[in-house]
């Protein structure tokens, strides 16, 4: 994939332990992307008052243009990568927002193609090498997005000790002030540890929601197949990049260790972990 080179400056406004902005932190990191970080105060977020978009994260081009949604953020850079003839604003024009009402009557904002890297034919087979490579990967990255992320709350709240061990690590990354930290902590985690059964609830988890975590990575390592390094092949590819970037915000809590322990994940985690790495130096 071409050097995006220094002619973008990037700020990403973000929560540090938050899948989403993992995701994209992954993809910049593994191509070499330099950017700059504004941690969000998630009780005030006043770092992002500016912004109509309230969600993190969210990632600003040149101090002008602002990308919403990490799908729609890495989409928009790889297509910018792939192919220089559109500025960003331009390329962004192709991920229109769609405001919708969602089961419970709520309003959400979606956007159209989030998935599409919109590139012509003769880059396509860069991207895409073999003839599923692109309906693969845009299945697996939807299913980060809809399946992987809503499995990590449920996992690292599972326990009240595990919930406040969560908290203690989201407060010690994150952005609070003293007493918010404290009361973050506390509350916070006893919070989360009653809203993480509602969320068992409402996505049909087991009631041992280990049992989930492990089908689904089982289920991502048994899709890449016994004779593939990655989902991409040789090089991992956006799929790759999104499900280690949902995976990696449960690094150093017990969840993760569970995971690696009794799921076929490690391996190519390890070689996630490398790749991204060695690119981001």
């Amino acid at each position: 994939v071409p050097d995006l080179g220094t002619d973008l400056k990037l700020t990403l406004y973000q929560y540090k332990t938050c899948p989403f902005c993992s995701k994209v932190r992954v993809f910049l990191d593994y191509h070499g992307i330099p950017y700059e970080i504004v941690e969000v105060n998630p009780v005030m977020r006043q770092e992002i008052k500016w912004s109509a978009y309230r969600k993190v994260p969210i990632l600003v081009v040149n101090g002008s243009t602002q990308l919403n949604d990490s799908s729609v953020i890495i989409s928009t850079l790889m297509t910018y990568l792939m192919s220089k003839e559109k500025t960003i604003s331009q390329i962004l024009a192709c991920y229109p927002e769609i405001k919708a009402k969602n089961d419970s009557g709520k309003e959400v904002t979606e956007f159209g193609n989030k998935y599409w890297v919109m590139v012509n034919d003769a880059d396509c087979g860069q991207l895409y090498p073999e003839k599923d490579s692109r309906k693969e990967d845009i299945k697996w990255r939807k299913w980060a997005d809809d399946w992987l992320v809503h499995l990590i709350s449920p996992n690292v709240y599972r326990t009240p000790g595990e919930a406040l061990a969560s908290f203690d690590y989201i407060v010690s990354e994150g952005k609070f002030g003293k007493f918010e930290g404290f009361f973050a902590k506390y509350f916070g985690a006893a919070a989360m540890w009653i809203i993480a059964k509602r969320l068992k609830k409402r996505h049909n988890l087991q009631e041992d929601v280990r049992q989930d975590l492990y089908k689904a990575v089982n289920d991502w390592v048994a899709a890449i197949g016994k004779k593939k390094k990655f989902m991409g092949g040789d090089n991992p590819n956006l799929a790759d990049l999104a499900v280690f970037g949902v995976l990696r915000v449960m690094d150093g809590l017990q969840a993760f260790n569970d995971m690696m322990e009794n799921t076929k994940v490690k391996n190519w985690y390890k070689r996630m972990e490398k790749v991204v790495h060695h690119h981001a130096e």
